[in-house]
C-alpha cells in the first residue's frame, strides 16, 4: 500500500488552523480518489523532533554507527533512533502533504527542525567530489505544500514574499524530489468570514493539484 504522510506545523487546533483546513480537505479528497494509499500524520507542534548535536554525527549529514552511538548516554541514543525514523518515515513516503502559515515570509522554526532530520547522508542524498547529489528521485514521488497568510499576495512579488515556499521546494529537489506542487490559501485577513472566503477558494484548487501530482 501506498504511504501519504501529512505534515502539520501549527500550534492552533485543526478547526482554527487555515492551513491545517486546507489539509484536511486536501487529503480527504485525495483519499477519495486514490483508496490504496494509507495516511500517517507528523504534528511538529506534538511531535519531538531533536536538534542535531555534533556527537550525533561523524561527519557531515551523516550519523555515527550504532557501535559509535552505543558509547553515548541514553538520552543521546534516543535523540539519534528518532531522526532515524524521522528520515525513514520520510523515505517511505509516495506523497508528502506540509501545512504551515506563513510567518515572517517563511514558516514556524519547527518545520526547519524536522528538515535538517531528514536531509542525512546516503539516505536522502549523497556527496560526490564534495558535490551533493539528491537520492530520492528513484521512485515518483510528490511534495505538496500548502501555506496560508493574511494577505493577498501579488503574483509578481511572490518570488520575493514567499520565501518559505521557495525554501521548500529546493530543498525538495536538492534531495531528488522533482515534483513540487503549491496550495497557497491567500487573503486570510483577520475575520472569520475573510477565512473562510480564503479556503473555500483554495478549496477550489485541489482537484487540480490532485491531477498534476506523480506517485
Amino acid at each position: 500500500m501506498k504511504k501519504l504522510l501529512y505534515i502539520s506545523v501549527n500550534s492552533k487546533p485543526e478547526n482554527l488552523s487555515t492551513s491545517k483546513t486546507v489539509a484536511r480537505k486536501f487529503i480527504n479528497k485525495f483519499l477519495e480518489r486514490n483508496n490504496d494509499f494509507k495516511v500517517e500524520e507528523v504534528d511538529l507542534y506534538k511531535e519531538h523532533i531533536p536538534r542535531l548535536e555534533y556527537q550525533y554525527f561523524e561527519k557531515r549529514n551523516c550519523l555515527i554507527k550504532e557501535d559509535a552511538a552505543k558509547q553515548l548516554d541514553d538520552k543521546d541514543r534516543k535523540e539519534i533512533e528518532k531522526i532515524r525514523q524521522l528520515c525513514d518515515q520520510f523515505i517511505d513516503a509516495n506523497v508528502c502533504v506540509i501545512a504551515a502559515p506563513m510567518w515572517s515570509l517563511s514558516f514556524p522554526a519547527p518545520l526547519k527542525e524536522y528538515i535538517d532530520c531528514i536531509i542525512q547522508d546516503q539516505k536522502t542524498v549523497t556527496f560526490e567530489d564534495n558535490k551533493p547529489k539528491g537520492l530520492l528521485n528513484d521512485i515518483d514521488r510528490t511534495v505538496v505544500y500548502i501555506q496560508s497568510s493574511g494577505g493577498n499576495i501579488p503574483w509578481i512579488l511572490k518570488p520575493v514574499m514567499n520565501k518559505g515556499v521557495n525554501y521548500i521546494e529546493n530543498i525538495m529537489k536538492f534531495i531528488g524530489i522533482k515534483k513540487f506542487e503549491e496550495l497557497l490559501v491567500d487573503g486570510t485577513g483577520t475575520t472569520e468570514n475573510e477565512r473562510q472566503e480564503a479556503i473555500a477558494k483554495a478549496s477550489e484548487k485541489i482537484d487540480e493539484v490532485i491531477d498534476s501530482m506523480k506517485f
